[in-house]
């Protein structure tokens, strides 16, 4: 009976044996499979890891201060690159704000060519023409000999959108043929849209000549 007990017990040592066997088999295959680390029944995956050559899991990257000054200092480059990029095109926006519009005196022709009490059409070149400009280049005003020695010179441009107004002598009108806008003759507003009188460009005489003091359109 003794001898059948042992035997009993080698047999039931054998199956305790086998069993944690498997179950040290089976903890390895999934610790492999998830790739991390399993402790249980005295199996760890970093040592299985380590009796089949393969490399433990790779780790979160470390960023170094070195690292992160080069991202910043990048970062720093690029927005003053692009800063310094967009202060021409500002500054050629702004360039009309800043700069004085032109002023030049042109001559329209010796007084003797003006009547007392007439107004005519006289030409003359812009005041900052371009070498591209071409006929736009020249400007145009309605001259007005007041006396013997003082002339007016309305602006062509009408301020309600800057249409050309025509001088009519039998009314004694200036009309703006686009809106209907109608100026007396000394410039003020008679009927139509316009917002203010004709503006007038300062006017001298020099030598025998009558000049105009040129600038940019005047309008609104």
């Amino acid at each position: 009976m003794r001898a059948l007990a042992q035997a009993g017990e080698a047999v039931d040592q054998d199956y305790r044996t086998g069993q944690r066997a498997r179950t040290a088999v089976i903890a390895d295959t999934m610790a492999w499979s998830a790739g991390i680390s399993y402790v249980g029944s005295n199996v760890v995956s970093l040592a299985f890891r380590a009796e089949r050559g393969m490399e433990p899991a790779a780790s979160p990257p470390v960023v170094t201060p070195r690292r992160r000054f080069l991202a910043r200092l990048s970062l720093a480059l690029s927005g003053l690159i692009g800063a310094v990029a967009t202060v021409p095109v500002i500054g050629f926006l702004l360039s009309p704000l800043t700069r004085k519009a032109p002023r030049v005196w042109r001559p329209v022709g010796p007084v003797g060519d003006f009547a007392i009490g007439q107004t005519v059409n006289v030409v003359f070149e812009d005041a900052s023409p371009l070498p591209w400009a071409g006929v736009t280049a020249r400007t145009a005003a309605w001259l007005r000999r007041d006396d013997a020695e003082h002339f007016t010179a309305f602006t062509v441009h009408c301020t309600h959108l800057g249409c050309p107004v025509r001088w009519v002598a039998d009314a004694q009108l200036f009309l703006c043929p686009c809106h209907g806008g109608v100026y007396y003759s000394d410039g003020t507003v008679s009927a139509g849209p316009p917002p203010k009188t004709l503006p007038q460009y300062p006017v001298r005489v020099r030598s025998g000549q009558v000049e105009i003091q040129t600038s940019p359109i005047p309008i609104v």
